[in-house]
């Protein structure tokens, strides 16, 4: 290679380097930096609000915002009783605490935990049930497949058999919002 085209090809890739550094130093590093930011272990209220029958044409939504641990939280009625959930689009079950399986009554005392679920914590064990609904403000959906853990779970989660009966959810800004 001559060395003409050496420089041209060391400048090139200066220039490349430069490019992408610069990038990182105006997308990314404030993004690190403002999630350093500690959050307060302080526990939430769930809170949704319900859109408008006019809205887009669609007369069953509900917006649920994203609280101050990222997280986004829903008061739900599960059959009657009210549960606090967790949405979680990486759950591909509505999973169920032992302790709200009780309050719904559900009796989680004779279940039958055969099933092996693999969680990011370890290998824990569920029973399998049929919720009859799962309502978020004007939003319904019937006979949803859940599982009650028996340990291993803080707080149910809002899964993907929930929110894959649902015409769309999508994230916008601070806000989740579901339609039927």
């Amino acid at each position: 290679m001559s060395r003409s085209r050496l420089v041209e090809s060391s400048l090139t890739v200066a220039v490349a380097a430069l490019l992408i550094a610069g990038a990182v130093a105006i997308f990314i590093v404030p993004k690190l930096r403002a999630a350093e930011t500690p959050q307060a272990a302080t526990p939430i209220a769930a809170t949704v609000s319900v859109k408008p029958a006019s809205s887009r044409g669609f007369s069953n939504a509900a917006i649920i915002n994203r609280e101050s641990d990222g997280h986004y939280w829903t008061l739900a009625d599960v059959d009657g009783t009210g549960v606090k959930f967790m949405i979680d689009t990486g759950a591909s079950t509505v999973a169920i605490t032992y302790r709200d399986a009780q309050r719904m009554g559900l009796k989680p005392e004779e279940l039958d935990f055969k099933w092996e679920i693999r969680t990011a914590g370890g290998i824990v064990h569920g029973a399998a049930v049929t919720l009859h609904k799962i309502r978020i403000g004007r939003v319904e959906v019937q006979d949803v497949e859940a599982m009650v853990l028996h340990e291993g779970l803080e707080q149910s989660l809002l899964g993907m058999t929930f929110l894959g009966e649902l015409y769309s959810y999508e994230f916008r800004k601070s806000q989740l919002i579901i339609r039927q």
